[in-house]
Protein backbone atom coordinates (compact mmCIF):
# COMPACT_ATOMS: atom_id res chain seq x y z
CA UNK A 1 0.00 0.00 0.00
CA UNK A 2 1.64 3.37 -0.83
CA UNK A 3 1.75 6.36 1.70
CA UNK A 4 -0.78 8.16 -0.31
CA UNK A 5 -3.25 5.71 -0.03
CA UNK A 6 -2.16 5.29 3.69
CA UNK A 7 -2.64 9.18 4.37
CA UNK A 8 -6.15 8.96 2.57
CA UNK A 9 -7.05 6.10 5.05
CA UNK A 10 -6.30 8.02 7.98
CA UNK A 11 -8.09 11.24 6.70
CA UNK A 12 -11.12 9.09 6.26
CA UNK A 13 -10.82 7.49 9.92
CA UNK A 14 -10.68 10.73 11.49
CA UNK A 15 -12.45 12.91 9.44
CA UNK A 16 -15.21 14.46 11.83
CA UNK A 17 -12.40 16.02 14.04
CA UNK A 18 -10.01 17.49 11.47
CA UNK A 19 -10.02 21.16 11.43
CA UNK A 20 -7.36 21.35 8.53
CA UNK A 21 -7.06 19.40 5.76
CA UNK A 22 -4.71 19.58 2.38
CA UNK A 23 -3.06 16.95 0.16
CA UNK A 24 -0.16 16.32 2.53
CA UNK A 25 -1.47 17.77 6.26
CA UNK A 26 -4.12 16.98 8.58
CA UNK A 27 -4.46 18.91 11.62
CA UNK A 28 -7.21 17.01 13.83
CA UNK A 29 -8.81 18.35 17.01
CA UNK A 30 -9.52 16.04 20.42
CA UNK A 31 -7.86 13.15 22.84
CA UNK A 32 -5.43 12.18 20.48
CA UNK A 33 -5.70 8.60 22.13
CA UNK A 34 -9.11 8.73 20.99
CA UNK A 35 -8.17 9.39 17.68
CA UNK A 36 -5.01 6.80 17.52
CA UNK A 37 -7.79 4.14 18.07
CA UNK A 38 -9.31 4.91 14.78
CA UNK A 39 -6.08 5.26 12.67
CA UNK A 40 -5.49 2.08 10.59
CA UNK A 41 -2.78 -0.28 12.20
CA UNK A 42 0.62 0.06 10.75
CA UNK A 43 -0.15 3.60 8.40
CA UNK A 44 2.38 5.68 10.55
CA UNK A 45 6.10 5.60 9.20
CA UNK A 46 7.43 8.27 11.87
CA UNK A 47 5.62 9.35 15.41
CA UNK A 48 8.04 12.37 16.48
CA UNK A 49 5.57 14.17 19.44
CA UNK A 50 6.27 16.10 22.85
CA UNK A 51 3.78 14.52 25.50
CA UNK A 52 3.47 16.33 28.80
CA UNK A 53 6.05 15.91 30.91
CA UNK A 54 4.40 15.89 34.58
CA UNK A 55 7.66 16.00 36.10
CA UNK A 56 7.46 20.09 35.68
CA UNK A 57 3.97 20.41 36.52
CA UNK A 58 3.45 23.26 34.78
CA UNK A 59 0.01 25.16 34.80
CA UNK A 60 0.37 26.38 31.16
CA UNK A 61 0.90 23.11 30.11
CA UNK A 62 -2.36 20.72 29.01
CA UNK A 63 -2.38 17.57 31.26
CA UNK A 64 1.02 18.70 33.07
CA UNK A 65 -0.51 18.65 36.17
CA UNK A 66 -3.21 15.78 35.89
CA UNK A 67 -1.52 12.89 37.09
CA UNK A 68 -1.43 12.60 41.43
CA UNK A 69 1.07 10.04 40.95
CA UNK A 70 3.93 8.76 38.86
CA UNK A 71 2.50 5.54 38.41
CA UNK A 72 -0.60 7.22 36.55
CA UNK A 73 0.87 9.09 34.12
CA UNK A 74 3.42 6.35 33.11
CA UNK A 75 -0.22 3.88 33.06
CA UNK A 76 -1.79 6.64 30.62
CA UNK A 77 1.65 6.56 28.53
CA UNK A 78 1.42 2.71 28.16
CA UNK A 79 -1.77 3.27 26.78
CA UNK A 80 -0.18 5.67 23.84
CA UNK A 81 3.04 3.16 24.08
CA UNK A 82 0.43 0.32 22.38
CA UNK A 83 -1.65 2.30 19.91
CA UNK A 84 1.79 3.62 18.67
CA UNK A 85 3.06 0.10 18.27
CA UNK A 86 0.13 -0.61 16.31
CA UNK A 87 -0.20 2.26 14.18
CA UNK A 88 3.39 1.94 13.29
CA UNK A 89 4.60 0.70 10.51
CA UNK A 90 6.90 -2.43 11.22
CA UNK A 91 10.28 -0.68 10.14
CA UNK A 92 8.69 2.56 11.65
CA UNK A 93 10.26 4.92 14.50
CA UNK A 94 9.22 6.40 17.21
CA UNK A 95 10.67 9.81 18.83
CA UNK A 96 9.17 10.67 22.92
CA UNK A 97 10.10 13.71 24.18
CA UNK A 98 10.30 13.15 28.06
CA UNK A 99 11.73 14.84 31.43
CA UNK A 100 14.91 13.42 32.79
CA UNK A 101 13.14 12.11 35.88
CA UNK A 102 10.96 10.04 34.03
CA UNK A 103 12.75 8.72 31.46
CA UNK A 104 14.21 5.48 32.78
CA UNK A 105 10.77 4.76 33.95
CA UNK A 106 9.76 5.64 30.79
CA UNK A 107 11.87 3.23 28.81
CA UNK A 108 11.03 0.79 30.74
CA UNK A 109 7.18 0.85 30.10
CA UNK A 110 8.13 1.10 26.66
CA UNK A 111 10.40 -1.78 26.22
CA UNK A 112 7.71 -4.17 26.29
CA UNK A 113 6.43 -2.97 22.06
CA UNK A 114 9.51 -1.44 21.72
CA UNK A 115 13.30 -1.41 21.18
CA UNK A 116 14.63 1.10 23.12
CA UNK A 117 17.81 2.18 20.10
CA UNK A 118 18.79 5.88 21.74
CA UNK A 119 18.68 8.05 25.00
CA UNK A 120 18.89 11.46 23.31
CA UNK A 121 20.14 14.22 25.65
CA UNK A 122 18.95 17.23 24.88
CA UNK A 123 21.55 19.68 26.25
CA UNK A 124 19.69 23.11 25.27
CA UNK A 125 22.71 25.47 24.77
CA UNK A 126 21.01 28.88 25.55
CA UNK A 127 22.80 32.10 25.71
CA UNK A 128 22.56 33.66 28.93
CA UNK A 129 19.45 35.78 30.02
CA UNK A 130 17.33 32.77 27.66
CA UNK A 131 18.43 29.46 29.59
CA UNK A 132 15.28 29.33 32.04
CA UNK A 133 16.61 29.24 35.40
CA UNK A 134 19.68 28.28 35.07
CA UNK A 135 21.23 31.38 35.98
CA UNK A 136 18.67 33.22 38.22
CA UNK A 137 18.12 30.47 40.51
CA UNK A 138 19.95 30.70 43.96
CA UNK A 139 22.63 27.43 43.19
CA UNK A 140 23.48 27.39 46.91
CA UNK A 141 19.70 26.04 47.52
CA UNK A 142 20.40 22.77 45.01
CA UNK A 143 20.19 19.44 46.96
CA UNK A 144 20.72 18.20 43.22
CA UNK A 145 22.30 18.65 39.94
CA UNK A 146 20.14 21.07 38.11
CA UNK A 147 18.08 19.44 35.38
CA UNK A 148 19.05 21.69 32.87
CA UNK A 149 18.40 18.62 29.94
CA UNK A 150 15.40 17.30 27.88
CA UNK A 151 15.36 13.90 26.82
CA UNK A 152 14.22 11.61 23.74
CA UNK A 153 13.39 8.25 23.34
CA UNK A 154 14.18 6.93 20.48
CA UNK A 155 12.75 3.69 19.44
CA UNK A 156 11.67 1.15 16.85
CA UNK A 157 9.26 -1.23 17.21
CA UNK A 158 9.69 -4.62 18.56
CA UNK A 159 9.48 -7.87 16.91
CA UNK A 160 9.66 -10.75 18.69
CA UNK A 161 11.40 -13.65 17.04
CA UNK A 162 15.18 -13.28 17.14
CA UNK A 163 17.99 -11.78 19.40
CA UNK A 164 17.33 -8.04 18.68
CA UNK A 165 13.63 -8.15 18.11
CA UNK A 166 14.03 -7.20 14.36
CA UNK A 167 11.21 -6.49 11.61
CA UNK A 168 13.70 -7.51 9.43
CA UNK A 169 15.13 -10.09 10.65
CA UNK A 170 12.14 -12.21 11.04
CA UNK A 171 11.16 -11.13 7.60
CA UNK A 172 14.23 -12.42 5.41
CA UNK A 173 14.34 -15.61 7.48
CA UNK A 174 10.60 -16.46 6.18
CA UNK A 175 11.25 -15.25 2.60
CA UNK A 176 14.89 -17.19 3.01
CA UNK A 177 13.22 -20.18 4.19
CA UNK A 178 10.00 -19.74 1.48
CA UNK A 179 13.02 -19.57 -1.19
CA UNK A 180 14.11 -22.82 0.25
CA UNK A 181 17.88 -21.89 0.70
CA UNK A 182 19.60 -22.00 3.55
CA UNK A 183 21.88 -18.83 5.47
CA UNK A 184 25.08 -20.34 3.80
CA UNK A 185 23.43 -20.47 0.14
CA UNK A 186 22.06 -17.19 0.41
CA UNK A 187 25.73 -15.97 1.64
CA UNK A 188 26.78 -17.10 -1.22
CA UNK A 189 24.68 -16.27 -3.74
CA UNK A 190 24.77 -12.41 -2.60
CA UNK A 191 28.66 -12.33 -1.67
CA UNK A 192 28.47 -11.25 1.47
CA UNK A 193 30.47 -13.86 3.39
CA UNK A 194 31.68 -13.45 6.86
CA UNK A 195 34.80 -13.85 8.63
CA UNK A 196 33.85 -15.80 11.42
CA UNK A 197 30.65 -17.07 10.88
CA UNK A 198 29.23 -18.74 7.85
CA UNK A 199 26.06 -17.72 7.45
CA UNK A 200 28.07 -14.07 6.97
CA UNK A 201 26.00 -10.92 6.75
CA UNK A 202 22.76 -12.93 6.06
CA UNK A 203 23.43 -14.25 10.08
CA UNK A 204 23.73 -10.72 11.12
CA UNK A 205 20.43 -9.27 8.95
CA UNK A 206 18.12 -12.61 10.63
CA UNK A 207 19.57 -11.53 14.32
CA UNK A 208 18.94 -8.24 14.42
CA UNK A 209 22.75 -6.81 14.18
CA UNK A 210 22.14 -4.92 11.33
CA UNK A 211 20.59 -4.82 8.16
CA UNK A 212 21.66 -4.43 4.76
CA UNK A 213 22.48 -1.50 2.41
CA UNK A 214 19.97 -0.89 -0.54
CA UNK A 215 22.57 -2.56 -3.05
CA UNK A 216 22.82 -5.49 -0.61
CA UNK A 217 19.15 -5.81 -0.84
CA UNK A 218 18.69 -6.01 -4.61
CA UNK A 219 20.78 -8.82 -4.80
CA UNK A 220 18.72 -10.43 -1.88
CA UNK A 221 15.72 -9.49 -4.08
CA UNK A 222 17.05 -11.03 -7.06
CA UNK A 223 18.80 -14.74 -5.07
CA UNK A 224 15.27 -15.37 -3.46
CA UNK A 225 13.03 -14.00 -6.58
CA UNK A 226 15.37 -16.52 -8.82
CA UNK A 227 14.13 -19.39 -7.02
CA UNK A 228 10.75 -18.91 -8.33
CA UNK A 229 9.56 -19.72 -5.03
CA UNK A 230 8.61 -16.35 -3.67
CA UNK A 231 6.89 -14.12 -6.46
CA UNK A 232 7.17 -10.50 -4.78
CA UNK A 233 9.46 -9.02 -2.60
CA UNK A 234 8.88 -5.36 -1.25
CA UNK A 235 10.79 -2.63 -1.73
CA UNK A 236 14.14 -1.77 0.98
CA UNK A 237 11.60 1.23 1.75
CA UNK A 238 8.82 -0.69 3.17
CA UNK A 239 10.95 -3.42 5.15
CA UNK A 240 14.04 -1.28 6.57
CA UNK A 241 13.43 1.30 8.62
CA UNK A 242 15.32 4.47 8.00
CA UNK A 243 18.09 5.99 9.65
CA UNK A 244 20.57 8.16 7.90
CA UNK A 245 23.39 10.55 9.55
CA UNK A 246 26.66 11.58 8.55
CA UNK A 247 29.62 13.60 9.99
CA UNK A 248 27.74 16.67 9.13
CA UNK A 249 25.06 16.41 11.52
CA UNK A 250 24.64 15.65 15.16
CA UNK A 251 24.84 11.68 15.32
CA UNK A 252 25.61 11.25 18.59
CA UNK A 253 23.05 10.63 21.49
CA UNK A 254 24.14 14.47 22.62
CA UNK A 255 22.03 16.67 20.76
CA UNK A 256 22.53 20.65 21.04
CA UNK A 257 20.10 22.73 19.74
CA UNK A 258 19.40 25.83 21.44
CA UNK A 259 15.61 26.26 22.77
CA UNK A 260 13.62 28.47 21.12
CA UNK A 261 13.43 32.14 22.69
CA UNK A 262 10.89 33.60 24.68
CA UNK A 263 8.03 35.15 22.69
CA UNK A 264 4.57 36.57 22.44
CA UNK A 265 1.76 33.95 21.95
CA UNK A 266 4.85 31.12 21.98
CA UNK A 267 3.37 27.46 23.35
CA UNK A 268 5.05 26.90 26.42
CA UNK A 269 6.82 23.67 25.41
CA UNK A 270 7.72 24.87 21.91
CA UNK A 271 10.96 22.85 20.23
CA UNK A 272 13.55 24.10 18.04
CA UNK A 273 12.41 23.70 14.15
CA UNK A 274 16.11 23.09 13.43
CA UNK A 275 15.85 20.05 15.79
CA UNK A 276 12.33 18.62 14.72
CA UNK A 277 13.83 18.63 10.72
CA UNK A 278 17.04 16.78 12.06
CA UNK A 279 14.62 14.04 13.29
CA UNK A 280 12.54 13.70 10.76
CA UNK A 281 15.63 13.85 7.88
CA UNK A 282 17.39 10.89 9.81
CA UNK A 283 14.58 8.73 10.41
CA UNK A 284 12.30 8.66 7.24
CA UNK A 285 11.77 8.33 3.61
CA UNK A 286 10.66 11.04 1.26
CA UNK A 287 7.05 10.72 1.41
CA UNK A 288 6.83 8.88 4.52
CA UNK A 289 3.94 9.79 6.84
CA UNK A 290 4.89 12.03 10.06
CA UNK A 291 2.77 11.94 13.35
CA UNK A 292 2.49 14.18 16.28
CA UNK A 293 -0.12 12.87 18.79
CA UNK A 294 0.43 16.38 20.87
CA UNK A 295 0.87 18.97 17.86
CA UNK A 296 0.89 21.87 20.22
CA UNK A 297 2.72 24.84 18.01
CA UNK A 298 2.45 23.08 15.23
CA UNK A 299 6.66 22.81 14.55
CA UNK A 300 6.37 18.69 13.50
CA UNK A 301 4.15 19.44 11.59
CA UNK A 302 5.81 22.64 9.36
CA UNK A 303 9.12 20.67 9.38
CA UNK A 304 7.38 17.99 7.56
CA UNK A 305 5.59 19.41 5.43
CA UNK A 306 8.66 21.24 4.44
CA UNK A 307 10.44 18.16 3.53
CA UNK A 308 7.97 16.67 1.50
CA UNK A 309 6.69 14.10 4.31
CA UNK A 310 2.91 13.95 4.74
CA UNK A 311 2.05 15.18 8.39
CA UNK A 312 -1.18 14.73 10.56
CA UNK A 313 -0.90 17.11 14.06
CA UNK A 314 -3.43 15.87 16.76
CA UNK A 315 -3.85 18.37 19.93
CA UNK A 316 -6.53 18.27 22.29
CA UNK A 317 -6.43 22.12 23.21
CA UNK A 318 -8.64 24.64 20.88
CA UNK A 319 -6.33 27.39 20.81
CA UNK A 320 -3.13 25.59 19.17
CA UNK A 321 -5.26 23.71 16.64
CA UNK A 322 -7.07 27.27 15.44
CA UNK A 323 -3.13 29.03 15.14
CA UNK A 324 -2.21 25.95 13.38
CA UNK A 325 -4.83 26.18 10.65
CA UNK A 326 -4.90 29.87 10.41
CA UNK A 327 -0.94 29.80 9.66
CA UNK A 328 -1.40 26.67 7.13
CA UNK A 329 -4.49 27.79 5.40
CA UNK A 330 -2.84 31.58 4.68
CA UNK A 331 -1.90 32.46 1.73
CA UNK A 332 0.81 34.69 3.10
CA UNK A 333 1.89 32.12 5.87
CA UNK A 334 4.27 34.34 8.13
CA UNK A 335 5.75 30.86 8.70
CA UNK A 336 7.43 30.22 5.05
CA UNK A 337 10.16 32.84 5.72
CA UNK A 338 11.13 30.84 9.08
CA UNK A 339 11.28 27.57 7.26
CA UNK A 340 13.45 28.97 4.64
CA UNK A 341 15.60 30.70 7.81
CA UNK A 342 16.01 27.58 9.87
CA UNK A 343 16.69 24.93 7.46
CA UNK A 344 19.97 25.63 7.36
CA UNK A 345 21.01 24.36 11.26
CA UNK A 346 20.45 20.39 9.90
CA UNK A 347 24.70 20.89 10.12
CA UNK A 348 25.80 19.94 13.28
CA UNK A 349 25.72 23.43 15.53
CA UNK A 350 28.85 24.80 15.70
CA UNK A 351 27.78 27.65 18.25
CA UNK A 352 24.52 28.02 20.10
CA UNK A 353 22.25 29.98 17.32
CA UNK A 354 18.97 31.68 18.50
CA UNK A 355 16.10 29.89 17.33
CA UNK A 356 12.95 31.82 15.40
CA UNK A 357 9.73 31.91 16.91
CA UNK A 358 7.16 29.43 14.95
CA UNK A 359 4.94 32.43 15.43
CA UNK A 360 6.78 35.95 15.10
Amino acid sequence: MSRKTDFESIRKAISTSIQFSSPKAIVAEGDSLHLLSLLPDHSVSLILTDPPYHATKKKNIFGDKSFAEDSHYLAWLTQYSKEWRRVLKPNGSLFCFCASEMAARIEVAFSKDFNILSHVVWTKPNDPGFDGWKQKMKKEALRQWYAHTERIIFAEPGHEGNLHRSYFGNFLREVREQAGLTMHQLTAKIGAHGKVNHGGAVSNWEAGRNTPSPDQYKKICQAILETRKVKKMPVYEDVIRAFKVDASKEFTDVWNFPSVRPYKGKHPAEKPLAMLEHAIAATTYPGDIVLDCFAGSGGTIYAASKMGRYSIGMEIESKWVRRIAGHLKSQNNPFKECLVQLSAPLDKPKKAEPQLALFP
